[in-house]
């Protein structure tokens, strides 16, 4: 216990001591990892987009004009038993124009031209939440559309697609970002605890003399870049929460856009950095120190 209230001390002393080495380090540390908590950030907020957009989403299937009763029945029955959808709802052509009324609003008396109903019936089709992939929705269209009775069938490809694309993007991309960002941290680490260890060599020196051990000599160093990697990522928490703040309050007033895909976050989305900080600056610190020798 002495030891490591001697080590603690003497890393904190440390810290102040080189304040100006070590409060680039953090600064060097804290951009990284505030770069990579935005990205995932933005690739998880990417993500509840989409769930988000899995509850309404569905495929509208059109059906053919004069249909009998009989042959919409038969659809209905086989949508209803096709374990992929959640849940199957009949639209009539009455239903279809008295909706298409009330979108159109002011403007509704443009239908008043039309000698009879233009619209045809329908079946709105809600597809289960985990088989919301592009190649799944476009294959189960594919085989609706060959059903007979069926005329068209519709739903958000591009949009589904393209969503889909930028978050898989995003996800592999935060992935070899942050890999890099972990090699970047540790060696930022390494190369500071390697500085600090030189400095002080005289004062290893004399400890050796006395009798002190590896571990001895070892644990301030690792201590303060224990130290140095929760400062940064404390320091990253603060930077992406000012980032988050100003995107919502400020930019949003000028792109209302922005608040479909950026949601608050919640406070446990903050605590990673330091931890990964820590993580990251102590295998450092734990590199420099095992590799130089004394």
């Amino acid at each position: 216990m002495r030891i490591f209230i001697y080590s603690l001390e003497t890393a904190l002393r440390s810290l102040w001591h080189e304040k100006w080495i070590n409060l680039l380090t953090i600064m060097s540390i804290s951009i990284g990892l505030l770069i990579v908590s935005t990205f995932i950030s933005i690739t998880n907020n990417l993500d509840s987009v989409l769930k988000r957009w899995a509850k309404d989403f569905g495929l509208i299937v059109y059906l053919n004009e004069g249909l009998s009763r009989e042959t919409e029945d038969t659809l209905k029955d086989f949508f209803e038993h096709d374990s992929d959808f959640t849940a199957v709802t009949y639209i009539s052509k009455d239903q279809a124009l008295q909706e298409l009324r009330l979108a159109l609003g002011k403007e509704r008396s443009v239908l008043d031209e039309f000698d009879s109903n233009p619209l045809p019936s329908s079946f709105e089709l809600t597809l289960k939440r985990e088989l919301l992939n592009p190649a799944f929705v476009e294959r189960k269209a594919s085989e609706i559309k060959h059903l007979n009775g069926v005329e068209d069938i519709q739903y958000g490809e591009k949009w589904l697609s393209s969503l889909s694309t930028l978050a898989n993007v995003m996800k592999v991309s935060a992935i070899f970002l942050g890999g890099a960002i972990f090699i970047a941290i540790a060696f930022i680490t390494y190369s500071t605890i390697k500085i600090f260890f030189y400095r002080r060599k005289d004062e290893i020196e004399t400890l050796k003399l006395l009798g002190a051990t590896r571990s001895f000599v070892r644990l301030p160093f690792l201590l303060e870049g224990l130290f140095i990697g929760i400062i940064a990522g404390v320091a990253s928490s603060l930077g992406l929460f000012g980032v988050y703040s100003i995107i919502i309050k400020k930019i949003s007033e000028f792109l209302p856009a922005v608040n479909i895909i950026m949601t608050p976050l919640p406070i446990k989305a903050y605590f990673p950095a330091p931890l990964a900080g820590a993580f990251m600056s102590f295998i450092g610190s734990l590199i420099a120190v095992g590799k130089i020798k004394y």
